[in-house]
């Protein structure tokens, strides 16, 4: 009667075994539950777990923040940013140079583009820095050395940012007014005074007030680098343009600003004054391209 209950003892406590398997329930101190399956020797490998989700790049998303960046930085200034210039030609539209460059007012394209050009340097804006730090638009900068001797360090911070830094004699005169020497000195001498404070020859001249003569044409190519005389189509004024003829702008035409502050500008800053101009090329469906790239 004893080995009986003994036995139904038994097949109760397997019954409850079996059952608790069955179920998926464990008490709360089974530690077997926490531990990795392991592989039975001579059988089937347990299958791996699926796939972990794909982490997600750490550039997925570069060229959306560096639009949302661009949109940010021109918002600073009231602005949009500009579209991005075409690829220039492998072959430039103006093969400059010679001992005759040529006089260019526009660059013979047809893409929707234009290029900015700022003179004579007066006007020294700490804005400014901050606004081509921003904005980073390819500009020519056209400079005295009267102006560069006031400040010279400003002028390679731009060129830091990207603007270049061409020739628009030492002093300012009518060059019409002047002999094959005075001109010379004035473009000759400032082409040798860029090449050192800046560290590259300028390749492009503009005369003051668009004043030129065949001995201009002569001199300049004389004094080394110079590819071409750059004249203008438009000329930005506080608000809006002054155009050459029909008043709209074309593909290619060259745009001339100044270095101004608010005593030129009737109390508008420099920064204010490059904003509406940008403002007037976009609204006609231009952007603004690298002269530099155009001419050989």
């Amino acid at each position: 009667m004893a080995v009986q209950k003994r036995r139904g003892a038994a097949f109760a406590l397997a019954a409850v075994v079996v059952a608790g398997i069955a179920t998926g329930c464990g008490g709360s101190n089974d530690k077997a539950a926490d531990r990795p399956v392991e592989k039975v020797a001579n059988g089937p490998a347990p299958s791996p777990p699926g796939p972990a989700p794909a982490a997600k790049s750490d550039t997925a998303d570069i060229p959306d923040a560096a639009a949302a960046g661009a949109v940010e930085r021109a918002a600073k200034w009231n602005l949009k940013p500009l579209d991005p210039a075409p690829t220039p030609p492998a072959t430039k539209p103006v093969q400059g140079g010679g001992p005759k460059p040529p006089v260019i007012d526009k660059i013979p394209t047809d893409q929707k583009i234009v290029f900015v050009t700022i003179d004579d340097g007066a006007e020294k804006d700490p804005k400014f820095l901050e606004m081509m730090q921003d904005l980073r638009v390819p500009v020519s900068m056209f400079l005295n050395d009267t102006y560069v001797r006031q400040n010279p360090e400003y002028f390679r911070k731009l060129q830091a940012l990207g603007a270049s830094v061409q020739n628009h004699t030492l002093s300012h005169p009518d060059l019409k007014r002047l002999g094959a020497d005075a001109q010379k000195h004035e473009i000759c001498g400032n082409s040798d005074r860029i090449g050192d404070v800046y560290g590259k020859r300028p390749t492009l001249f503009r005369p003051p007030y668009g004043n030129w003569n065949a001995t201009t044409q002569t001199v300049a190519g004389q004094c080394g680098g110079i590819g071409a005389i750059v004249k203008w189509q438009e000329s930005m004024q506080i608000n809006d343009m002054q155009y050459a003829g029909e008043k709209k702008l074309h593909p290619g035409d060259i745009i001339l600003a100044h270095f101004r502050g608010p005593s030129e500008l009737k109390g508008t800053t420099m920064t204010e004054m490059f904003g509406n101009m940008l403002r007037k090329i976009q609204a006609q469906g231009y952007t603004v391209a690298r002269l530099e790239d155009y001419i050989g």
